[in-house]
């Protein structure tokens, strides 16, 4: 497409801002939407141009509107992350419908979605199972969380528009993003201070670190797609609990004693618990629980073969560099 112009949502983000750095290092124009302050890094870029908007508001597609005039992609990174039913509604869901109405129909961009690798069924498979672009979806009707049942929205918002209009369509599905300052995640088990109750040895963490999910949605957005492609995006080295714990304790600290229960009394506690599952935190009811700490296997093959990311370093390296940076 040669030289392009592309639109970033949620550019202040952690996703957005490496998005916005990735796609400057590769020669791309930005349109960065925000709706705090700008990022003292693009203070100094000409090519990065600010768009004050906040997609969760009425009346934030008449902004959007111009802001999309000829750009060639669109990399929608906006979304809630929190666990508020209603924010998911309004700064997911509703967002993304505000963004796709304020698209040229005439001269529609390509859309790139961060979407999740958490909307897959996990709970219908069996430990030790590969999640890759051909599992099953969750329901979206009936969704085990909120977020997962937003993100099932916004894809579906997303192929609907790119069938309507004609517009090409990535839907890239994040693991576990980590990076500068984000090192913990829900698949590791519980924090009780020093002291984590995780789960035995087996299966991989879907770790990808944010520098990867930036150069795939770059790539994407560069890279023609005759039907809506779905991708996860991963990394090579997916290390297992236990190796993810021994490196991470070896640069933090932390945590300092890991009782880990095997994945059968998880699920034995989970179900004595059923009955009051609705009042449980997340990791013990039974759909999330299985989502998190099942062993399984979270293969890339797709993302190498379609987008064809550059070599990373190991896992440990990635960790080392996260945790330096998250110190700077």
């Amino acid at each position: 497409m040669g030289e392009m112009t592309v639109l970033i949502t949620g550019a202040g983000g952690f996703i957005g801002r490496a998005t916005v750095a990735e796609a400057r290092r590769r020669g791309l124009a930005v349109r960065a939407v925000i709706r705090g302050s700008r990022p003292v890094d693009w203070e100094r870029d000409p090519e990065i141009t600010l768009v004050r908007a906040d997609l969760s508001e009425p009346g934030a597609e008449v902004v959007l509107r111009e802001a999309a005039v000829g750009v060639g992609a669109v990399l929608h990174c906006a979304a809630h992350l929190g666990a508020d039913p209603r924010r998911h509604a309004t700064d997911t869901v509703e967002a993304t419908e505000r963004l796709l109405a304020a698209l040229d129909p005439d001269a529609p961009p390509r859309i790139v979605l961060v979407s999740t690798i958490a909307v897959y069924r996990t709970s219908a498979l069996d430990p030790g199972a590969d999640v890759t672009e051909s599992t099953a979806l969750d329901d979206g009707s009936a969704p085990r969380d909120a977020y997962v049942g937003a993100k099932l929205a916004q894809e579906q918002l997303c192929r609907s528009h790119a069938t309507a209009s004609g517009s090409e369509l990535w839907l890239l599905r994040p693991g576990i993003v980590f990076g500068a300052a984000r090192l913990w995640n829900a698949h590791l088990g519980i924090k009780a201070g020093p002291v984590l109750i995780g789960c035995g040895s087996g299966g991989e963490l879907p770790l990808v670190h944010v520098d990867r999910v930036a150069e795939a949605l770059v790539s994407a957005a560069l890279t023609p797609t005759p039907e809506p492609g779905a991708l996860n995006l991963l990394d090579d080295d997916r290390p297992d609990r236990e190796r993810f714990l021994r490196a991470l304790e070896r640069q933090t600290g932390w945590p300092r004693l890991v009782l880990p229960l095997p994945f059968a009394i998880w699920q034995a506690v989970s179900g004595t618990l059923s009955p009051i599952e609705s009042r449980l935190p997340g990791l013990l009811r039974g759909p999330a629980l299985k989502a998190r700490l099942m062993p399984l296997s979270y293969p890339n093959d797709q993302l190498r073969k379609r987008l064809k990311p550059r070599a990373q370093p190991r896992f440990e390296q990635l960790l080392a560099r996260a945790v330096r940076e998250g110190a700077a």
